[in-house]
């Protein structure tokens, strides 16, 4: 960490030049995806901005900045779907695009998750730049564009926006900025509940600075300090408000949250309902194909964390990957959510970035080409069908 917090930030023009090529490779493979998507739904006689707008979370997101909360969904079989279970950054700048605007919370939602995006990739290039150089960082941004789900980036949902903020906080762990660092993971609590992976990056390594200073004899200055003790008291900040609120507002307390986790049979159970879930697709032979193939995703991930640890990842880009990726992994129900929920797990992807940037040019362009293609093509398939519940 000592290592890292030492070397300069470049200056904002110079940093936005250098991310440049990333930038552009990124908002290539976004348009190919959106076009894909465009001519898909023409086909099946479908909108396509409605695919991306006013379907799934996206509806109870512009609920949220349309009526508040308090709204819930009880189903037959006794389930309570509350908004509550919805955290309210993403609504408050869908509220706030559209009395700023002629817009709607639609629109707002749109705009939000088009220009996070950005920020998200531009947030993946400067982590992984500082930490591996420049062409990793290309080459971390192109396979976050090209992840299967990557249509997802386009849509009014929150991922886009939690792992722009994500990723800019993880920077400025990496370059000694605490209080920054503690800035940005407050509104990233705001925006996911696993903004806590967040806090518990940033208050992990500033634990490790502190240690680090003490035994080093190097504890003596006070102002650096001071801001890395900042940094922690702000960065929790967000996710404990919502919760806390949550609690107050159910008058459930501290748990309040939880419940209303429960009403939508969403929880923490270790990955048990996972398992049985993969396992019963082994009862029959087509169905077994797809239990297959979650395994083989599951142990990649695995296997990607296990990768980033041997390549001696820095400990706040660790403790964040571990963190985002059990709770994405051992949630008890939406199944068909996890790859959409490990999304934010960027440094998952550093290891194949590295191996990409070893490469010729020629040859990465043309892996990551390929990639791109078919996960346009995933992606229009996707959204036209079961898509991201």
């Amino acid at each position: 960490m000592t290592d890292l917090e030492t070397r300069a930030a470049p200056s904002r023009a110079g940093a936005l030049r250098r991310a440049a090529p990333a930038l552009l490779g990124y908002a290539a493979v976004r348009v190919l995806g959106l076009v894909a998507l465009a001519l898909w739904s023409a086909a099946r006689d479908k909108s396509a901005y409605t695919l991306l707008t006013a379907r799934w979370d996206a509806l109870w997101y512009t609920r949220v900045a349309e009526l508040g909360y308090g709204y819930e969904v009880r189903l037959a079989n006794g389930d309570v779907h509350s908004n509550l279970a919805f955290f309210p950054l993403l609504p408050w700048l869908e509220r706030l695009v559209a009395a700023v605007s002629p817009l709607s919370y639609a629109d707002g939602g749109f705009l939000v998750s088009l220009f996070a995006s950005v920020a998200a990739a531009w947030g993946i290039f400067a982590v992984a730049d500082h930490v591996y150089g420049r062409r990793a960082g290309v080459c971390a941004v192109l396979l976050w564009a090209v992840l299967p789900v990557g249509i997802v980036q386009s849509m009014a949902y929150s991922e886009s926006l939690f792992t722009a903020l994500a990723a800019w906080s993880l920077y400025a762990v990496l370059t000694g900025r605490w209080v920054t660092a503690g800035t940005l993971a407050l509104p990233a609590g705001l925006t996911r509940p696993v903004g806590m992976a967040v806090v518990a990056a940033v208050w992990v390594a500033a634990i490790a600075s502190f240690a680090g200073e003490r035994r080093s004899g190097d504890a003596h200055d006070v102002g650096p300090r001071t801001r890395r003790a900042l940094g922690m008291l702000l960065a929790p900040l967000g996710t404990a408000g919502y919760v806390l609120w949550v609690g107050h507002h159910t008058g459930k307390g501290m748990l309040g949250y939880l419940d209303v986790q429960a009403g939508w049979r969403n929880g923490f159970d270790g990955g048990y309902a996972f398992a049985r879930f993969v396992a019963e697709k082994f009862t029959s032979f087509p169905s077994a194909l797809a239990g297959a193939g979650l395994i083989a995703g599951v142990v990649s991930v695995v296997w990607l964390y296990v990768a980033g640890v041997r390549g001696r990842q820095p400990l706040p880009l660790l403790v964040y990957t571990g963190v985002v990726t059990v709770l994405a992994l051992c949630a008890s129900s939406y199944f068909g959510s996890k790859p959409r929920l490990l999304m934010p797990a960027f440094p998952l992807l550093l290891p194949l970035a590295l191996a990409l940037a070893r490469l010729r040019i020629r040859r990465s362009a043309l892996v990551l080409g390929s990639v791109a293609v078919a996960s346009a093509v995933y992606g229009a398939f996707w959204l036209n069908g079961s898509g991201p519940p």
